[in-house]
């Protein structure tokens, strides 16, 4: 695993990134060596170079919003096919929008057409290739875990599910083995007692420790010379922040928070983003202003009421403010029900509404709470006062949350569904906590460009 934007990434595909970015690179170059009367001076002195990687940009980041680096395993060649496909065509429209601007930024035709042959060729065989049997040599580290609490029953069901985050489990050690016998189809290789004669048979890279009870249990002085030895000794809920891009709250003790160096926010790091943030926050206005005028004269003229939504939310230090949408339901809509969730099919929406909503487009008004300096343009979401108290009391580490600015975008809301149970509430908590204690500007940039996925393809939103 690699560590960048503050998330970690799979060595195998950031592999894949560079290989797929080389073999793109290489279809078109070998067009241009063929096809042009002087491919010297094209690539060297005519931009040939520069448009090359400009095509193979713009193709990567169509593979990517198909989705094609978020599980590159093959599941069927037909849909691989044609998601490659996609890409292709979208890269050749980008090139014929870029003609109209008379910008010297385009390949010749043939040069295109040749090229992109050759990738539909190469990035299907190659990616088919590639999940079969590359990812497989580039090496698993192998991990043994100690112990069988609920979260490392949760890790090795997302490994089971996840090959390529390159993370295998060999077995796992109980105080008492008996009765048990595998968890996801990994095995219980003994008791705690046996640690030092496992690990010397199987050789693991890592031990995870993950006991529920570890008072006069945990065998201390066995780990500390297995760690002087070389061997990589972790807490199972810092490999469950690994695999998930979560903190895990079943295991968190408050004494975990006071003590811990690395859980945020840094001072510094939230000042930075209030000034990004409002910088972003008047840009993002200007442009998007002549939508914002559209989208407020079509919810004017299509449905009763006033088209911009006003609503108190919680922010920061839980002092509240004003929220302002574009209102996507009916008026009066919670006159009967008071404040509810939203639901799938939510009968109250509107259907501009439902179309605003998948688009992200009745946000756009939380721009100006950034220009007030309210709201972030990432950060946990804001809920309403009502939700807020409820959920204080039922749910632990709630309160922390609000202490960063709230946000149009955020982790939570990139990785989960819209959640309208308590369960989604505590998964969505777990993403906010990660994200206050990793809050960066690498990451906040993680956050907006994966938003930009999301609203493109309308996920996500309900």
């Amino acid at each position: 695993m690699v560590r960048l934007f503050r998330v970690s990434i799979p060595t195998s595909l950031i592999a894949l990134l560079v290989s797929e970015a080389v073999l793109l690179f290489s279809c078109y170059l070998l067009s241009s060596l063929y096809l042009h009367e002087d491919p010297e001076f094209f690539l060297l002195y005519g931009g040939g170079l520069f448009k090359i990687a400009g095509v193979v940009v713009v193709m990567m980041l169509l593979l990517y919003f198909s989705d094609l680096y978020s599980d590159y395993r093959v599941r069927q060649r037909t849909l691989l096919l044609q998601q490659v496909c996609l890409a292709v065509g979208g890269t050749f429209l980008a090139q014929a929008t870029l003609s109209y601007g008379k910008l010297d930024v385009i390949l010749p035709k043939w040069i295109m057409i040749y090229g992109s042959a050759a990738a539909l060729i190469a990035v299907p065989t190659w990616r088919i290739f590639y999940s079969n049997i590359v990812s497989k040599s580039i090496g698993a580290q192998k991990l043994l875990f100690l112990g069988s609490s609920t979260v490392v029953g949760e890790i090795m069901e997302r490994l089971s599910t996840r090959p390529e985050l390159g993370l295998t489990p060999i077995g796992f050690i109980e105080d008492q083995p008996a009765g048990l016998e595998a968890i996801h189809g990994v095995p219980c290789l003994g008791g705690c007692a046996d640690l030092v004669s496992i690990v010397e048979s199987r050789k693991p890279d890592r031990i995870i420790v993950g006991m529920t009870e570890r008072r006069g249990r945990l065998p201390i002085e066995a780990l500390l010379d297995l760690r002087f030895s070389g061997i990589h000794i972790s807490e199972a809920a810092t490999l469950y922040e690994t695999v998930f891009s979560r903190i895990s709250t079943r295991d968190l003790r408050p004494s975990h928070l006071v003590f811990t160096e690395e859980l945020g926010p840094r001072p510094s790091s939230v000042m930075l983003q209030s000034f990004y943030s409002l910088g972003l926050g008047i840009i993002g206005f200007l442009i998007a202003f002549p939508i914002m005028v559209v989208v407020f004269l079509l919810v004017k003229f299509t449905s009763k009421g006033p088209a911009l939504y006003r609503q108190t939310r919680v922010g920061l230090s839980e002092e509240p403010f004003t929220l302002y949408k574009f209102r996507s339901m009916y008026v009066d809509a919670e006159a009967r029900t008071g404040a509810v969730w939203a639901v799938k099919n939510d009968p109250r929406i509107t259907p501009l509404g439902r179309w605003l909503r998948s688009l992200r487009l009745d946000e756009l008004p939380q721009l100006f709470n950034v220009i007030r300096g309210e709201m972030a343009i990432v950060g946990p979401r804001p809920e309403r006062p009502e939700f807020v108290t409820q959920l204080h009391e039922r749910i632990p580490y709630y309160r922390q949350r609000h202490c960063v600015k709230p946000g149009i975008t955020g982790w939570a809301q990139i990785n989960y569904k819209y959640g309208d149970t308590i369960e989604d509430t505590i998964v969505k908590l777990e993403f906010d906590l990660y994200y206050i204690k990793n809050l960066a500007p690498a990451l906040d940039a993680y956050i907006i460009f994966q938003t930009i996925k999301v609203m493109l393809f309308s996920r996500g939103a309900q």
